[in-house]
């Protein structure tokens, strides 16, 4: 993986990364419920990652539940100074594979803990708040998270799938490391936010960042493939790296093939041309 300056960024202001992290939502089961059809695979594709200088895995107590955060602790060395870890509380699962927000101070509470465990790290390096629950006053949530920081438990605080009024709010409570929404090539509606991060120095994560099944819209991308000898899905998170210094994209996958490939995307160098040709 190519490590100039402008290929890294400093999560809080102090957590060096790669900007193209790994997304492990994938290692689970079919949508995203329980254990991975070869859980021994899903450990190869953590280790690969680390081999090929991924230092930034992204992942939440909600993917398995729990089964993401599991495999991470068994398969990596997840207290090591040049790794680093992000997880999420939030989101409840059930059998039928919902999504459900609880935003409850004494469940997110409870949740670190787990993810504390199963992770094996003390503290998390960067714990994300994963939807704002409606139920639950926005501001209770993020205090909570706020308290986690303070009492040691967590080094830094994200938010994910949130507003530029809803980030606003919690910087006023928390210093804010990263914002973690839906973004990429082909879905660009949270510009704004990614504007916000920009003007603050804030890590923008672009989760879905391979846009699949969405890339035929997006002009010109099969062309500048062909010319850059990739494929669209690899021009998609250059595009990503090249569109803001702040962008870490977490391309998530079960394949190590795929993972080769995605690691790959750090290399390519788009032109001031294509880059405004993509956008």
């Amino acid at each position: 993986m190519v490590t100039n300056e402008s290929d890294t960024f400093d999560i809080g202001g102090e957590l060096t990364v790669n900007r193209l992290g790994f997304g492990a939502m994938r290692i689970t089961g079919d949508d995203v419920i329980g254990e991975p059809d070869d859980a021994e695979n899903a450990r190869r594709v953590l280790e690969r990652a680390v081999e090929l200088g991924v230092d930034f895995i992204d992942t939440a107590d909600s993917y398995g539940p729990g089964v993401s955060e599991r495999l991470i602790g068994e398969a990596l060395d997840t207290e090591r100074d040049d790794l680093v870890i992000a997880t999420k509380g939030g989101l409840l699962r059930n059998t039928d594979a919902d999504w459900l927000p609880h935003g409850d101070p004494d469940y997110l509470r409870n949740a670190q803990l787990c993810s504390r465990d199963r992770l094996r790290m003390d503290p998390i390096d960067l714990y994300q708040f994963h939807r704002p629950d409606p139920d639950t006053p926005f501001e209770e949530s993020v205090h909570t998270l706020a308290e986690l920081k303070d009492e040691g438990l967590v080094r830094h605080v994200g938010l994910s799938n949130v507003s530029v009024d809803q980030l606003d709010r919690a910087r006023e409570i928390v210093e804010i490391a990263t914002v973690q929404n839906q973004y990429n090539i082909a879905n660009r509606e949270d510009e704004a936010v990614l504007e916000a991060c920009e003007d603050a120095g804030i890590g923008f994560i672009p989760w879905y960042p391979l846009a699949a099944g969405e890339l035929d819209d997006v002009e010109g991308i099969e062309e500048i493939a062909r010319r850059h000898d990739a494929t669209p899905y690899q021009i998609a998170l250059a595009w990503l790296l090249g569109h803001s210094d702040v962008t870490l994209p977490i391309p998530g996958t079960s394949s190590i093939e795929h993972l080769e490939q995605n690691v790959a995307a750090s290399a390519i160098d788009l032109s001031d041309d294509e880059l405004a040709r993509l956008s």
